[in-house]
C-alpha cells in the first residue's frame, strides 16, 4: 500500500456518473463496460463508495439506490485494477450493537482481490483507542486494505478435476509458504507463494509421495494481530480471516512484483497445475469468526457495515459478542445474509477457483442455533441442498470452545470429520498405555462406533496422528512437554494433554538407541495411519522428519520453526512413507468403502475380518477387555470386500495380515492359515526398512517390541 494521504472531500463536478445498477451479485462486478457495486447493510442510513487513484486520492460516490437492504450503483468506465472501499453512515450506539462510523474506510466483504495488508498506523478503529469502545472515532481511519475490481476471466481449458473418491484419498496438510520457502530448486522469487507450489520440483515431490489431495492452511486474506507484531511475530497459520473471497497477497509472487490483483490468476494457475498432477485442492476455511475480534477489536469491514447482521451479539447487552471460538467473536449464521455470504464464498472458490473441497475450522460453531449445537441448523440444511457445494469434499473440525462443542461423530451424512478420538487413541497406544485393544479395533477399521449408525462410511473418519495444531510427528516421539517459549507467552499457550512419549530423553539427543526407537515409533504411527481404514491425513513434512523444536502451537512462527527443512530431510523416512502410500493404493482391502461386518464368507469358516492374539488364536472377549493386551493381529480376507470396481466387477484383493505390538518386549506371533493361506510374504516391518521374510502358515515370526508388520498372502 502507498503512503498515507489525507482523505479527499466528497466530490461533485468530477464525480463519475453513477447509474442505477443491480443488487445482485454482491461485490464489485465488471462486465466489460463498467462495474456494478453492491453492498448489503440492513441498518445503515447511507453508503458511500470510495474510489482511490494511484496517488491514493479518494473520490466518494453516494449509493442512493437500495433494494432489499442492498445498496447498489453502476459506474461506466470503471474496470479491473480500480481500488475501492466504503464509508457507511448510521448510528454509533455500541450498547445497541450499532457501530457505524463513516470516518472509517471499510473493506467490501465480497472483494475478490485486495491491494495489500492491513496498516494499523493508518487507523483501524471505530472508537478512540486508549479508552472504552463507547467514544466514536472522529479522525479518518484508512488502515483496512482496499478491494480491487478484477477481471474474472481465466483460461481453464484443459483443467480436469481429479475427482478422487473419498475412500481412495490420502490428504496432505500443508502451508503454502512453509512448503516452498526454503526449497532449493524453486526460483527464489517464487518461494513461499502459490506460484512456488506450481513449480515442477514441488509438483513432482507431491506426486511421487503419492498423496491425492493437498489441504492448505487458510489462504483467505487474514490479519496479523498487533500483539504479535509488537513481539516481532505474525499470524502464520492465518486463522484470523478478513476476506472470505480474496486469496492472501502474502503468498503471491505477483503481489511482490507490485500486482496484488495478480494473486487471483496466480492462485488459479496453482490449482490447475495441481490438478494436472492428479492432486485435489482442499482449503481450510474459517467461517466461524473474523479478524475484527470483540468489542475492543478493530473495525475493518463487517463490524462497520452491519454489526448486528454479521455477528452473534449478547441478547440484552448487544455491545458484547458471543465467543465460541476463543477469538472474540462468532459469525451470526442464524442471519440469512451471513449464511448467504458463506455460501457465496464457498461457491466462488468451487466455480471460479476450481477447488475440490473444504475443511471447516471449528465447525461446531457453524452448527449452533441458540447455544446448543444443532445438526439441523440452517447452515447444514443449505449445504445439503446446494447442487455445487454438496458435491465437493466437506470436512469438519468437529469442535469449538463453547459448552457442548465437542461433536466428533455427530455431523450429518456427507460430512467427514477430523477424528480427534483416533489421534488420541493412537498416541496413547504407541505411548504404551494399556487397556486400548477395543479402541484400536475401532480406530483401525474406520471408527464404526462413531460413524456407522448415521449413514456414513469409514472414509468419514479423517484419521490423523498429527496436524498443524500440535507436535509434528518427529516432535511427538522427541518431547513429552511443550516448548513454546519462542511464542512469547511464557510457555502458557498450546495444549498440555499431548499423549506423547519422548522415548526416554526430552529433546534431541545423540543416544543411538533412543534415536533408533524414535525412528521406529515414527514408522509405527505412519503404518497404522496409512494401513488402516478411514481417510488418512498426513501433516506436511512429517514424511521427512520435520521438527518444530518442541513447539506445539507454532501459529505465530513464520520462520525456520515452521518451514520445511529441505536440506536436512530424512530420506529413509521419506522412502518408507512413499512405500506405505503405494501399498495402500495397491490394495483395495486397505481403503474399503464399507464397514466390516464380521460375517462368514460363502460358507467358509472365515469372516471378512478376524482379530488374532499373538498365539494365532482368535481374540476373545477377555482379550479385548484385558488391560494388559498390547498386541493384536488383524486378518483381512481379500474375498470379503463386498464391493465392485468402476466397471461393476467384484473387487478382490490379497489376504492381508497386520500385526501390531506396543509392548516393549519381542513377541513370537503365529501366522494363521486363514482363507486358505499357506505362505505369508512380509511387506512392511517398522523395525527394519530392509526386512524380507517368507513364512509358512502356522510358523512363528518375531514381532519386535513396539513395531508393526504387514503380510500378504498372494492369490492365484
Amino acid at each position: 500500500m502507498t503512503s498515507p494521504s489525507p482523505a479527499a472531500p466528497a466530490l461533485t463536478s468530477d464525480r463519475p456518473a453513477v447509474l442505477l445498477g443491480r443488487p445482485f451479485p454482491l461485490g464489485a462486478t465488471w462486465d466489460g463496460r463498467g462495474t456494478n457495486f453492491a453492498l448489503y447493510s440492513e441498518n445503515a442510513q447511507g453508503v458511500e463508495l470510495c474510489l482511490f487513484d494511484e496517488q491514493d486520492q479518494e473520490t466518494r460516490i453516494p449509493l442512493t439506490e437500495q433494494t432489499a437492504f442492498v445498496w447498489h450503483g453502476y459506474l461506466p468506465g470503471v474496470g479491473p485494477g480500480q481500488r475501492y472501499g466504503y464509508r457507511v453512515h448510521g448510528e454509533y450506539a455500541p450498547e445497541r450493537g450499532l457501530r457505524f462510523n463513516p470516518n472509517v474506510v471499510l473493506l467490501d466483504p465480497y472483494a475478490k482481490a485486495l491491494d495489500g495488508t492491513e496498516r494499523f498506523d493508518r487507523g483501524v478503529f471505530g472508537y478512540v483507542p486508549g479508552g472504552d469502545d463507547l467514544t466514536k472515532q472522529e479522525e479518518d481511519q484508512r488502515g483496512a486494505p482496499l478491494g480491487i475490481v478484477i477481471d474474472p476471466l481465466f483460461n481453464w481449458v484443459g483443467d480436469v478435476k481429479p475427482d478422487v473418491p473419498f475412500h481412495q484419498s490420502v490428504i496432505y496438510e500443508a502451508h503454502v509458504k512453509g512448503l516452498t520457502i526454503t526449497h532449493p530448486d524453486v526460483p527464489e522469487a517464487l518461494r513461499g507463494t502459490y506460484a512456488g507450489v506450481a513449480t515442477e520440483p514441488v509438483l513432482s515431490y507431491l506426486k511421487d509421495l503419492g498423496i491425492t489431495a493437498i489441504e492448505f492452511l487458510p489462504v483467505h486474506q487474514h490479519v496479523d494481530d498487533p500483539f504479535l507484531l509488537d513481539k516481532g511475530l505474525s499470524n502464520y497459520w492465518g486463522y484470523s480471516t478478513l476476506s472470505f473471497f480474496a486469496p492472501d497477497v502474502r503468498y503471491s509472487a505477483a503481489a511482490r512484483r507490485g500486482d496484488p490483483a495478480g494473486a487471483v490468476p496466480e492462485f488459479k494457475n496453482m490449482v490447475r497445475a495441481l490438478h494436472d498432477a492428479g492432486i485435489e485442492v482442499i482449503l481450510d476455511v474459517v467461517y466461524n469468526h473474523t479478524a475484527e475480534g470483540n468489542h475492543m477489536g478493530p473495525t475493518l469491514s463487517f463490524k462497520g457495515i452491519d454489526n448486528p447482521t454479521y455477528y452473534r451479539l449478547v441478547s440484552g447487552d448487544e455491545r458484547f459478542y458471543f465467543d465460541y471460538t476463543g477469538t472474540g467473536n462468532s459469525l451470526n449464521v442464524r442471519h440469512p445474509q451471513t449464511l448467504q455470504l458463506i455460501m457465496d464464498s464457498l461457491r466462488y472458490w468451487v466455480t471460479d477457483m476450481h477447488v475440490d473441497g473444504f475443511r471447516f475450522d471449528l465447525a461446531s460453531t457453524l452448527a449452533r442455533g441458540l447455544h446448543e449445537v444443532d445438526q439441523l441448523s440452517g447452515f447444514f440444511t443449505i449445504i445439503h441442498q446446494d447442487p455445487i457445494i454438496g458435491q465437493v469434499k466437506l470436512i469438519a473440525e468437529p469442535w469449538d470452545v463453547g459448552e457442548g462443542g465437542y461433536q466428533v461423530g455427530n455431523f450429518p451424512v456427507n460430512w467427514a470429520e477430523w477424528n480427534g478420538i483416533y489421534r488420541d487413541d493412537m498416541r496413547a497406544f504407541w505411548k504404551g498405555d494399556g487397556g486400548l485393544a477395543s479402541e484400536m479395533g475401532y480406530r483401525l477399521t474406520g471408527s464404526s462406533d462413531l460413524y456407522q449408525f448415521n449413514g456414513r462410511k469409514p472414509y468419514a473418519s479423517i484419521n490423523f496422528v498429527t496436524a498443524h495444531d500440535g507436535f509434528t510427528l518427529r516432535d511427538s516421539v522427541t518431547y513429552e512437554q511443550k516448548h513454546n517459549e519462542a511464542n512469547g507467552e511464557g510457555n502458557q499457550d498450546g495444549h498440555n494433554h499431548n499423549l506423547t512419549w519422548n522415548c526416554g530423553v526430552e529433546g534431541e539427543t545423540d543416544d543411538t538407541e533412543v534415536n533408533r526407537l524414535r525412528a521406529q515409533q515414527m514408522r509405527n504411527f505412519l503404518a497404522t495411519l496409512l494401513l488402516g481404514q478411514g481417510t488418512p491425513m498426513l501433516l506436511g513434512g512429517d514424511e521427512m522428519g520435520r521438527t518444530q523444536r518442541g513447539n506445539n502451537n507454532a501459529y505465530c512462527q513464520d520462520n525456520e520453526i515452521s518451514w520445511y527443512d529441505w536440506a536436512n530431510r530424512d530420506e529413509a523416512l521419506l522412502a518408507f512413507t512413499r512405500k506405505l502410500i503405494g501399498i495402500r493404493k495397491a490394495h483395495p482391502g486397505l481403503h474399503r468403502r464399507k464397514f466390516f461386518s464380521g460375517r462368514n464368507i460363502r460358507g467358509e469358516d472365515v469372516r471378512d475380518i478376524v482379530w488374532l492374539r499373538f498365539d494365532g488364536q482368535e481374540m476373545a472377549d477377555e482379550d479385548w477387555n484385558n488391560p494388559q493386551t498390547q498386541s493384536l493381529g488383524m486378518f483381512l480376507d481379500g474375498d470379503g470386500l463386498d464391493d465392485v470396481d468402476d466397471e461393476g466387477r467384484p473387487l478382490r484383493d490379497d489376504h492381508l495380515l497386520l500385526l501390531l505390538s506396543s509392548s516393549y518386549v519381542d513377541l513370537p506371533f503365529r501366522l494363521p492359515a486363514l482363507g486358505g493361506c499357506q505362505h505369508w510374504e512380509l511387506l512392511v516391518d517398522t523395525s527394519d526398512d530392509a526386512a524380507q521374510e517368507q513364512r509358512a502358515a502356522g510358523e512363528e515370526t518375531v514381532l519386535k517390541g513396539r513395531s508393526v508388520k504387514l503380510y500378504r498372502c498372494g492369490r492365484p
